[in-house]
């Protein structure tokens, strides 16, 4: 029996997809430093999703804290037995107020938000038609999957086969069309305002995923929708407080009755442990600071805008967008580990290859991610660093020819 778990492994190290996590131990005096246990050596960190770095935010620790040290570190339970701190209720609150929804509803993970709600829609709706961008996030597709409902893959932010799709069904049949605001691996941007429209006019739901821009983007950091201006034309919000807000969780936000539909037929929410009452608090305190301080997205923002230039400056292409994510495609799985090895152990910068199957085989990239802490010493290095081993490797102009991948 256990050859096959041998054979299994060793199919996956010889296509190059074989993972290897890099063990870190952070400074709780910096959220771009760490030190690497295996090359003992401190490192630059260029892959995180810790957007803000609000995980450092001494408003934010000092609320874990003292939440810890009043009500313990764990919740005693799930949500219907022992779970249910007053805590979680003001995050939910909090959230329902930032996206101008009736109700809210907080999960374990952005990724449980996703999957628990998709997969229950088909007891809350099961003649339900979910139409799906062709690059949705795997929390999506296995919400989706789990959901057995009919599934209709429209082409990426192409809103020609998606009306083209939904034409094909009765105005009577319920549908949900299911989008990512912020893609991120290509920091793409969806067509929320056109994908309201066709909503609107096929008699659709709408479903977003925020997970890569709230506490980002948009008024007080509602996300992509509220800066477009489409927050209140989107049905159902998700999101995580596990990137910008630098804690752990996921949620929804819409009205009070599709959220407590979710609330009272979900597996995936009744019979999961709820988050502790320290981490529900941290996240409150997160919530609350971003609404009132832009001071960190500027300097997100600014930062991102210095390291595109540089990247340019060397020649070094990278998918176009207009958000925070940076994907420098390299197409193979094996130069894209080799390339991320070379960088942690030559130049100290940390920055992780991502290949299949978070993205399609041959398409495999650096995901770059920058901090507001950033400084223009360490772009500048990493801009080199970068600039060395992609020439190391021939791949530079290879990079310029296939840049349209993605």
């Amino acid at each position: 029996m256990n050859n096959h778990f041998h054979s299994a492994l060793c199919k996956i190290k010889a296509e190059g997809i074989y993972r290897v996590f890099t063990e870190l131990k952070g400074y709780s005096s910096s959220s771009v430093r760490a030190y690497s246990v295996k090359h003992g050596k401190d490192i630059t960190l260029w892959c995180s999703n810790d957007y803000l770095s609000m995980s450092k935010n001494q408003f934010v620790i000092d609320a874990l804290a003292k939440a810890a040290y009043q009500f313990g570190v764990g919740s005693g339970g799930t949500r219907n037995i022992s779970g249910t701190s007053n805590a979680i209720i003001n995050v939910e609150k909090e959230i329902s107020d930032l996206h101008n929804k009736d109700s809210a509803l907080v999960f374990t993970s952005g990724y449980i938000a996703n999957q628990a709600t998709l997969s229950t829609i088909s007891k809350i709706i099961p003649d339900c038609v979910i139409f799906s961008d062709q690059n949705n996030h795997a929390s999506i597709i296995y919400g989706i999957k789990e959901s057995k409902l009919e599934k209709v893959v429209f082409n990426h932010n192409d809103m020609d086969d998606l009306e083209s799709k939904l034409k094909k069904y009765p105005p009577e049949r319920p549908k949900i069309i299911v989008f990512e605001a912020v893609y991120s691996m290509s920091g793409t941007t969806a067509e929320v305002g056109k994908i309201c429209i066709l909503a609107k006019k096929h008699n659709a739901l709408t479903y977003v995923d925020e997970v890569h821009s709230v506490g980002i983007y948009g008024k007080e950091g509602a996300g992509m929708c509220a800066k477009l201006g489409y927050q209140d034309e989107v049905d159902i919000i998700q999101g995580t407080f596990a990137k910008a807000y630098g804690v752990i969780g996921g949620y929804i936000a819409s009205k009070y009755e599709i959220v407590d539909s979710i609330r009272s037929y979900s597996p995936g929410f009744i019979f999961t442990t709820s988050l502790p009452p320290a981490i529900a608090e941290a996240i409150l305190s997160s919530i609350k600071y971003l609404r009132r301080s832009n001071v960190e997205r500027d300097k997100l923002k600014n930062v991102v805008s210095v390291l595109k230039d540089r990247l340019s400056n060397k020649g070094i292409n990278f998918l176009q967008n207009k958000t925070h994510i940076i994907s420098v495609m390299i197409n193979d799985a094996t130069l894209c580990q080799e390339i991320y090895t070379d960088l942690l152990q030559n130049h100290n910068m940390y920055v992780q290859g991502i290949n299949f199957p978070t993205v399609p085989k041959g398409q495999e990239r650096l995901r770059i991610t920058a901090n507001p802490f950033h400084t223009e010493e360490m772009i500048d290095h990493f801009a080199d660093s970068l600039y060395k081993v992609l020439v190391k490797y021939n791949l530079l102009n290879s990079i310029n020819q296939k840049i349209s991948f993605g």
